[in-house]
């Protein structure tokens, strides 16, 4: 600390400011995306970084709730409001998910405990590719659902309007970063294509006064005694064994899925920092923060890739940086939250689907589309293996593992998904195609399977 200095620490306060904007506009979404809404999608969002950042084993990062993350709860929610009723009547639905979500913290805290970090090098990145394929699809097929009611909680108002925000919202958040590019080069950064595209489009619903669904809290804090009352209302009062039964899968799909999205983008970061994450260090602080939201009524979360890469794209080069976000998304959702109401929910189902698009893995989609036009068959060349400047190939083997994963992921569970591939992984390479499985293991930093949220 001895060299810190005045220049220094205010660059990393604007890294800070910049992508809290961006985690409090994701926050929301994907606290929309989980089903317990915008405002525990925002408290998450700011505990979830404050904590890493201040306990993690990767230096400069932001953590919060991921898509994938998000996805899962949404059917542990789902599970809650219905399946709940009929094994464990009686049983309060939030004090079932909020225990999930301790368990989820516990069991990454025993990992942590075990040093169970350095296996993610053992996961094959085809089938990192194919679950976050498979969540990418989850969030797609949500969103159409309740657009065109075909859900159970389909939007109000119609359905044309609502098709209408949905497109403005993601115009705008595909164009405006390339309009700011163009002709706003200096202040760029400090725009938010996320939050703009939220503003313009919520503006536009009311200047025309447009026949959609708006935003609902179901929550909100406007002093100490709202907040504590909150949080009296979230702890859970049953620890029989029989509803820790229950809630076990649950935590075991989202635990496994904390510890896959936090460590892959660890790796991510590492090679951009020039540092090392200490995993297990790392997987102690995640299991912390999942924990304190058990207790506080919110989302579980995880190291989230975009948000990593742009506080370090915008020079945070401190561990205060990460810690700084939380501060200031929990001060911007105090500040803010009245004007969540004004919000349509169709703005929201617009970004999702924008991070449906993020989360998934185009890159050996369009190597693969590649080599097939050009008729290209070179089996010894494969887009988990190199790392060098030469051609990268996707071969037939490695798109029907992602497809595989994909579909096991969508139809059945995502644990499954990633156990029985990784596993086939071995044996195809053991048995059937004779060949070194420890080279396919570390992927690239360009593929997609890197920037799951």
């Amino acid at each position: 600390m001895k060299n810190l200095s005045t220049p220094l620490l205010l660059q990393n306060v604007m890294a800070a400011l910049i992508v809290s904007f961006v985690a409090l506009s994701l926050g929301a979404s994907l606290g929309v995306l989980s089903g317990r809404g915008a405002f525990a999608g925002m408290l998450s969002a700011g505990i979830i970084a404050f904590i890493t950042s201040l306990l993690g084993g990767t230096r400069v990062q932001c953590s919060g709730p991921t898509a994938p993350m998000s996805a899962v709860s949404a059917v542990l929610i789902a599970y809650a409001a219905e399946g709940l009723l009929q094994e464990a009547p009686g049983i309060n639905p939030d004090h079932f998910i909020n225990l999930s979500l301790i368990l989820t913290g516990f069991l990454l805290l025993l990992m942590a405990a075990l040093r169970l970090g350095r296996f993610i090098s053992w996961v094959p990145n085809v089938v990192i590719s194919g679950f976050m394929n498979g969540i990418a699809v989850l969030i797609w097929w949500g969103q159409l659902q309740k657009l065109f009611g075909m859900g159970k909680a389909p939007f109000a108002g119609a359905l044309s309007m609502n098709l209408l925000i949905v497109g403005l919202t993601l115009a705008l958040i595909f164009f405006l970063p390339l309009l700011f590019n163009r002709y706003l080069p200096k202040i760029a950064s400090f725009l938010s294509a996320t939050l703009l595209s939220i503003i313009i489009a919520s503006g536009f619903a009311h200047l025309f006064n447009l026949d959609v669904e708006y935003v609902s809290l179901s929550n909100s804090i406007h002093s100490f005694n709202d907040f504590s009352q909150f949080i009296l209302q979230q702890w859970p009062t049953d620890w029989s064994i029989a509803i820790i039964l229950l809630a076990l899968p649950f935590a075991l799909q989202l635990s496994l899925l904390c510890y896959l999205d936090t460590l892959l983008t660890s790796l991510v970061v590492d090679r951009l920092m020039k540092e090392k994450t200490q995993q297990n260090k790392e997987l102690m602080a995640q299991g912390v923060a999942n924990t304190l939201m058990g207790l506080l009524g919110g989302i579980p979360g995880a190291q989230a890739t975009i948000r990593s890469v742009l506080i370090i794209k915008e020079k945070a080069t401190l561990r205060l940086a990460g810690i700084l976000v939380g501060i200031f998304v929990i001060l911007e959702m105090l500040l803010f939250q009245n004007y969540i109401s004004l919000i349509p929910q169709a703005v929201f189902a617009g970004i999702l689907l924008k991070v449906g698009y993020d989360v998934f893995d185009w890159m050996p989609v369009r190597l693969y589309l590649k080599e097939m036009s050009r008729d290209i068959h070179l089996v010894t060349h494969h887009f988990c293996s190199r790392h060098d400047d030469e051609a990268i190939f996707v071969s037939n083997r490695e798109m029907l593992m992602i497809i595989g994963t994909t579909l096991v992921t969508v139809f059945i569970d995502l644990n499954i998904a990633v156990i029985a591939f990784t596993i086939l992984f071995y044996l195809l390479n053991r048995w059937l195609w004779k060949s070194n499985p420890m080279r396919d293991l570390k992927p690239t930093v360009e593929s997609q399977a890197f920037q799951p949220r």
